[in-house]
């Protein structure tokens, strides 16, 4: 069985990470692979963040947008579709 999970962690400064896994990960050998995608700036990491940044209140001048739940949720499933 192939699992993927994705989590999200600092690399500290003596170049160590530390992650906790679901317990429902089976125990055993694994290969791991980790993705060092370095934060872009401006992009926000915490809920503060994403609240202050240029993306909260992005849709907030659209006219042709009454409803920006529905809107989101139809963003969302026309992706669905597209990926399937």
């Amino acid at each position: 069985m192939v699992k993927a999970i994705s989590a999200t962690t600092e690399i500290t400064a003596d170049h160590e990470l530390r992650i906790t896994l679901p317990d429902d990960v089976p125990v055993g050998p694994a290969d791991v692979v980790l993705v060092v995608v370095p934060k872009q700036p401006g992009a926000a990491s915490t809920l503060g963040e994403l609240a202050n940044s240029e993306f909260f209140g992005i849709w907030r001048d659209r006219e042709d947008i009454t409803d920006s739940r529905d809107f989101a949720r139809r963003l969302r499933e026309e992706g669905w579709r597209r990926s399937a």
